[in-house]
């Protein structure tokens, strides 16, 4: 398959970074910020102005505990934000799990689609083979709908991982689904489980994950539960902790880090990337 190439000067792999954007009431950490569209969209630019690669659209949040929202009413919250973003030429992804949400962002022109259930409908398979859109297949313990708060057996979890990722790869290719195509996210925080363990060891074994499976891999530490839990910080001085984070997973080869606070990820890169190569210089 062909490899993203990596940018760095030496040292740690440049991820693509991926701006999230919320266009929703009750995300965690910004709800009803960005649900007006002017308000994304403008997000979405100062996203972009700090280094976003791609825009990343979610219209329904997936915390435990978070609205049910249909499909007719993403892709209400999508349409005037999208157009706009398109048309600049903006990279975007969005983020649902509903297939005629998936089907209206593939047709207004989205580079990728987001699935938190992994595309598990196989019934879909023929309309996402015939489709341009690289597929992020993302891996929870609910395998169903938003997270929830389990408790789960961490080494359980790491062998899950992988045996749901051997499976559904086989489907989605066995369907016509091109390799290169497919881009996996193991998931973390309550995704994977209610205490940081099962997140901690998944992000520490990263670099199996991608040399198990060869496809690029996405992680998203951004704010989730198990940096709060790990650090007792609130949401609103979660940064530290989830750059430390996303630090981590660069240097372990992460393809796409999904974040929140995308220029603080890209001066944190830039100024490692520098320090690295002044290592490699010596004295």
């Amino acid at each position: 398959m062909n490899k993203l190439p990596d940018t760095s000067p030496v040292g740690i792999h440049r991820p693509v970074l991926v701006g999230i954007v919320n266009i929703t009431a009750d995300s965690f950490s910004d709800g009803n910020r960005f649900l007006a569209p002017h308000a994304a969209v403008d997000h979405a630019r100062r996203l972009r102005s700090a280094g976003a690669d791609v825009i990343e659209l979610g219209p329904a949040a997936s915390h435990p505990g978070a609205q049910q929202v249909s499909a007719a009413e993403e892709i209400r919250r999508l349409t005037d934000v999208i157009e706009p973003l398109i048309d600049e030429g903006v990279p975007v992804s969005v983020d649902s799990y509903q297939p005629a949400t998936q089907r209206f962002a593939a047709a207004h022109g989205a580079a990728y689609l987001n699935d938190i259930q992994g595309f598990d409908d196989p019934a879909q398979y023929e309309e996402l083979a015939a489709n341009a859109c690289r597929l992020i297949v993302m891996h929870s313990v609910q395998r169903h709908g938003p997270a929830t708060k389990v408790h789960t057996d961490p080494t359980a979890v790491c062998r899950g991982i992988e045996e749901f990722f051997a499976d559904r790869l086989d489907a989605l290719e066995a369907a016509g689904i091109a390799h290169d195509r497919l881009i996996l996210d193991p998931g973390l925080g309550y995704f994977l489980g209610s205490s940081p363990e099962p997140s901690l060891r998944t992000l520490a074994g990263l670099e199996r994950l991608k040399a198990r499976f060869d496809v690029p891999v996405l992680i998203s530490p951004s704010r989730k539960s198990f940096l709060r839990t790990l650090t007792g910080s609130g949401v609103a001085a979660i940064g530290p902790a989830t750059l430390a984070a996303e630090l981590y997973a660069a240097r372990s080869g992460a393809d796409f880090i999904r974040t929140h606070d995308v220029g603080a990820l890209r001066d944190a890169l830039t100024v490692f990337e520098a320090l690295e190569a002044a290592k490699e210089r010596g004295w």
